[in-house]
């Protein structure tokens, strides 16, 4: 695979950052990942961070090189990360439980498949226009539109995500062919409430990702001002898929886990809970040795 990526999370005006992201690949399948921990609701980054980490623990295991089937794996997945999720806030005896949203991705091949659960959203962009959008689990966006516009419901109440007392519904998208020079972006609804569709697709579609998403992060700070919420973006560019090459950047208030596959010789590992808990114990000790590197 031949892919530009870059990464970029900003607290905003809130007192914490609850917004996570991370992508991690082997030679063949890139996993794309964001969260946006609930506010309301405590420990939300936990949450987050969670899912991210589940997901990314459970496409170490699970890509050697590429996944049977990229559609069950982001349902399996996403469902496994609910499961954690809960099982965190009974081990901790809390009677509210995490919560957060998620976006994710998988490309390997010449496609993309999606799944996401929440208002975090995913934008397919090519020759300059949308083409894909994820639409929001929120009540806003499924009313009719003369309603929506009235203003009736807030856009922030979502009637589902991951580390609910019930079951996440969720929306699985693709596999969808891509072209060279498509754009992904996954995003929290703290950049796309500051900017309309419109701007994010013209702003990724004149300059590269690592320029296109850093502008874009400070464009949505400006516009919400003082009250801004936490502004998370993680955007790719496809090239090609006959070589393997990325670039990546990424903030240092943004968890980001750029973690390499496992190699593909080895033995696919059964999924339980124990499996995914030393995965993500080898994914905090590969970041921390990373962040001791840069230290």
């Amino acid at each position: 695979m031949r892919f530009s990526v870059f990464q970029v999370s900003r607290r905003g005006g809130r007192a914490k950052n609850e917004d996570r992201m991370g992508y991690c690949y082997t030679r063949e399948s890139g996993l794309f990942v964001l969260a946006d921990g609930m506010g309301g609701h405590p420990e939300g980054e936990a949450a987050a961070q969670l899912a991210v980490q589940t997901l990314s623990s459970l496409h170490q295991q699970h890509a050697t090189p590429q996944l049977p089937q990229a559609g069950d794996f982001l349902v399996h997945a996403l469902l496994a990360s609910h499961r954690r999720i809960l099982r965190y806030g009974e081990e901790r005896g809390l009677a509210d439980k995490p919560r957060t949203t998620l976006v994710a991705a998988v490309v390997q091949g010449e496609s993309v498949t999606w799944a996401h659960c929440g208002d975090s959203r995913l934008y397919l962009v090519r020759g300059g226009a949308l083409l894909a959008r994820t639409r929001d689990h929120s009540y806003l966006e499924q009313m009719p539109a003369d309603m929506a516009r009235a203003g009736r419901v807030s856009r922030n109440v979502l009637y589902t995500c991951l580390g609910s007392p019930v079951a996440p519904e969720y929306q699985l998208t693709g596999p969808v062919a891509l072209q060279r020079g498509d754009k992904i972006l996954l995003c929290s609804d703290g950049l796309w409430s500051s900017l309309s569709d419109e701007r994010i697709v013209e702003q990724l579609s004149a300059m590269p990702v690592a320029q296109a998403v850093p502008e874009l992060v400070e464009q949505a700070l400006r516009a919400a001002g003082d009250t801004s919420d936490n502004v998370t973006a993680l955007a790719l560019e496809w090239r090609s898929a006959d070589a393997f090459a990325s670039t990546s950047g990424q903030a240092p208030d943004a968890f980001a886990a750029t973690v390499q596959g496992t190699d593909p010789k080895a033995a696919v590992p059964e999924l339980d809970e124990a499996a995914i808990d030393r995965s993500i114990a080898e994914i905090n000790e590969a970041i921390r040795r990373t962040a001791a590197r840069r230290n």
